[in-house]
């Protein structure tokens, strides 16, 4: 989690299980400003330690964060609400998942962990203090979906429900993450992990304009339930998804 994250206009915070914050690990903080702010109309605001946080239309989306370890992967990941963040990740052990990171409160923010599933695809747990998440999320230019991409879809099902029961099934739920065969998608080596998706008004222009800021191209426009998705990388590595729905 970025060190400080803004706090945010959303009135509260968000239901258990739902995705409410991203960040992104770079090398190269500067350079992700210049990539994301032209891509998706970010500003930035500094903020203490090496993280910025980015802006769209005055609303906290993201936070870009220096990496301190190079050994590192350079990813976006995303962050699950919770109202407990220690009870939860007891939960994650006990159902057969990992705490990479323990539970750390955030300067009054909020409490931050990372976890991992019993496949290994990483996530995050905040528990919101003065910082709720996401201001802004389902339009263009902030987080839309989260997708899973797994070997064993009845597992990853079986745990998340198990986690995450009433955001993903119960009244009124309205998912913004699912589950897919990583293979459908991307090659058999590639390890589960969660594809974070920005929407995006027109697909092809945002293409072209990875393209010219010198990101590349991972996976062609193709189709799916919840939309039309590319599947691209920045110019330091980070994968994420381009959603036009």
């Amino acid at each position: 989690m970025a060190e400080n994250p803004p706090s945010s206009s959303h009135g509260g915070p968000f239901p258990e299980g739902v995705p409410c914050w991203i960040d992104a690990q770079l090398p190269d903080v500067e350079a992700g400003k210049r990539f994301y702010g032209e891509l998706f109309g970010w500003s930035f605001e500094e903020a203490p330690g090496s993280s910025v946080w980015a802006h769209l239309g005055g609303e906290p989306v993201a936070a870009l964060t220096r990496k301190v370890d190079g050994r590192m992967p350079t990813v976006w990941t995303v962050y699950f609400a919770t109202p407990d963040a220690t009870a939860l990740a007891r939960r994650v052990l006990a159902a057969g998942g990992q705490v990479v990171a323990l539970p750390e409160p955030v300067d009054g923010l909020g409490t931050a962990a990372l976890a991992a599933d019993p496949q290994g695809a990483v996530f995050g747990l905040w528990q919101a203090g003065a910082h709720a998440g996401f201001g802004k999320r389902h339009e263009p230019g902030s987080f839309t979906w989260a997708e899973l991409y797994t070997r064993d879809t009845a597992a990853a099902n079986t745990f998340y429900t198990g986690l995450f029961h009433d955001a993903l099934f119960g009244p009124g739920a309205v998912p913004d993450f699912g589950r897919a065969p990583l293979e459908d998608v991307f090659p058999a080596e590639m390890p589960p992990h969660f594809l974070v998706h920005f929407g995006v008004r027109d697909g092809a222009a945002a293409l072209g304009a990875v393209a010219r800021l010198g990101g590349r191209v991972q996976v062609p426009a193709f189709e799916t339930s919840y939309g039309r998705v590319a599947v691209v990388s920045d110019d330091q590595g980070a994968s994420f998804a381009l959603l036009q729905r």
